[in-house]
């Protein structure tokens, strides 16, 4: 059912900001007041060590506990938290539900913070909150999603941003720290009040337009574009808006790596979250290559995470707070599925896509990374970027060979042997980066050897003549099988060049 947008004013932005910052409802203040094991159980969905930990009636308990735990708080108690703000002035915004001398949260409202500081973000109550099933104009909150999606994007300086399908504006929130100016577009009216009164709230100058996927902007060009788009996979039917697009399979994803490098100056970097198909006797990276032009792109696929068609249609389903055990549950699951079926569905991919507009030939790489790693990904989109644009500038073998290399000082060298009747037998040799996504490639004693001579002194050529000499083999030779190997671990930061180190 939709609900008309809230109205939160320039003049009550303005006061509620101040009001949360008096009782500090921010995001040092938060932890400061649940410390750090109950922070922590909260992030879980864990609610009770923080109900325990904020029992003192302070303006910051009582606001975690309406706001972050979603109890129902004493009116008293809430009033004096927002300061001057009134009770029945903040409940006409939607922000707060009056129910006689107790108060509820209308929305969502929550500190969200990087490494220079906090803001604030409103978005609606979650299935959790509400309890029950979110309704078809529901403005997602900060959820895994777009908090990796923040960490996947690069924060190199730019003139301007595109957020494309702003949500509630989080996505522009991160652009503040390194853009000059931001536009934020949305389909829905509601989402844009949403995302507006954010910015407002955290005292940010964002254009905000409202428009189906490009056209807001027609014409207009960017230096960068980020976009959570509604990726998921599935019929084409939009039950709720920030997730489903009403394009059939993938086709959502395909638009959108089709239309940003349309809206990107040259240079200009897009990132952003999408699904795709896994079908029977089909290579996904072949299946996303397709939506690339010839040229004109640098274009990275990193593939996070493949669900089967079962797992994903239930974990979608709880996400709108729909029981798959209930009938309607059960009615959705059957026709997702069937469709999965009557498509050669075999599994739904998910992960983060770097586009580069660039005056060249179309280069891209699709790369799996399932596995665990800590550093955010965005720094090393950004250095990705760095080393394809020297590769292609040293696409000549004698460019090459010419350069000087430096092996990663985070790459380290794993021996697998077994006991034999001849001593040990050597199984696997694999060079692992301990950094950034924890890059692993399988090698041999050449290649190894070659990475050891690599210290920034001599250049690669010199390198593979004395390599071939010590081994008996045939120059060319050595260099035909090096360059390629080179090139690959240049690409995953194993082998620096030196303009790169």
């Amino acid at each position: 059912m939709s609900t008309e947008p809230p109205v939160l004013t320039d003049d009550f932005c303005h006061r509620l900001a101040e009001s949360l910052l008096e009782a500090d409802y921010d995001g040092d203040g938060v932890v400061a007041a649940l410390g750090e094991q109950a922070h922590a159980a909260l992030g879980r969905n864990e609610p009770e060590p923080a109900r325990r930990a904020t029992r003192g009636g302070s303006p910051v308990e009582t606001l975690v506990r309406l706001f972050l735990v979603g109890d129902a708080e004493p009116a008293a108690a809430v009033q004096r938290a927002l300061g001057r703000l009134d009770l029945a002035e903040v409940a006409a915004t939607g922000l707060l539900r009056l129910d006689g001398d107790r108060v509820r949260a209308g929305l969502d409202l929550r500190p969200h913070a990087d490494e220079a500081g906090s803001w604030w973000v409103l978005a609606d109550l979650d299935s959790d909150q509400l309890g029950g099933p979110v309704g078809a104009d529901h403005v997602l909150g900060i959820g895994h999603a777009s908090l990796s999606l923040a960490r996947a994007t690069t924060r190199r300086p730019v003139g301007t941003v595109l957020d494309l399908g702003t949500g509630c504006g989080v996505q522009a929130l991160h652009a503040s720290r390194h853009a000059g100016a931001i536009t934020a577009t949305d389909l829905s009216s509601r989402a844009l009040a949403l995302a507006s009164a954010t910015f407002r709230l955290n005292g940010l100058k964002v254009q905000t337009l409202r428009g189906s996927w490009f056209e807001p902007v027609e014409g207009r060009a960017f230096d960068q574009v980020v976009c959570n788009p509604p990726f998921v996979v599935g019929p084409p039917r939009v039950d709720y808006v920030y997730r489903d697009s009403g394009l059939a399979g993938d086709d959502a994803s395909a638009l959108v790596v089709r239309g940003v490098p349309k809206v990107l100056n040259p240079g200009g970097v897009g990132q952003f979250l999408a699904s795709w198909l896994h079908k029977r006797g089909e290579d996904w990276g072949d299946r996303v290559t397709s939506w690339l032009p010839d040229e004109g792109v640098d274009a990275w696929f990193v593939q996070r995470d493949v669900a089967e068609p079962a797992l994903y249609v239930g974990t979608w389903l709880r996400d709108a707070g729909i029981d798959p055990r209930s009938a309607e549950g059960a009615a959705k699951a059957s026709a997702w599925l069937d469709w999965f079926d009557d498509n050669d569905v075999t599994g739904i991919g998910f992960g983060f896509v770097t586009l580069r507009a660039t005056g060249s030939d179309t280069e891209v790489a699709c790369e799996d990374l399932r596995h665990a790693y800590d550093d955010p990904l965005g720094e090393e989109a950004g250095r990705w970027l760095d080393r394809v644009a020297w590769l292609r500038a040293h696409a000549a073998p004698e460019a090459l060979l010419s350069a000087v290399f430096t092996t990663a000082p985070t790459v380290v060298l794993e021996r697998v042997a077994e006991p034999g009747p001849e001593g040990w037998r050597e199984l696997v040799r694999r060079l692992h980066r301990t950094d950034g996504p924890g890059w692993q490639q399988e090698t041999d004693e050449l290649v190894t050897s070659l990475l050891a001579g690599c210290q920034g002194v001599l250049p690669l050529g010199e390198l593979l003549a004395l390599l071939a000499a010590g081994q008996g083999l045939p120059a060319d030779a050595v260099v035909r099988a090096a360059v390629p190997v080179v090139a690959d671990l240049v690409a995953h930061g194993m082998l620096l060049p030196a303009e790169l180190v």
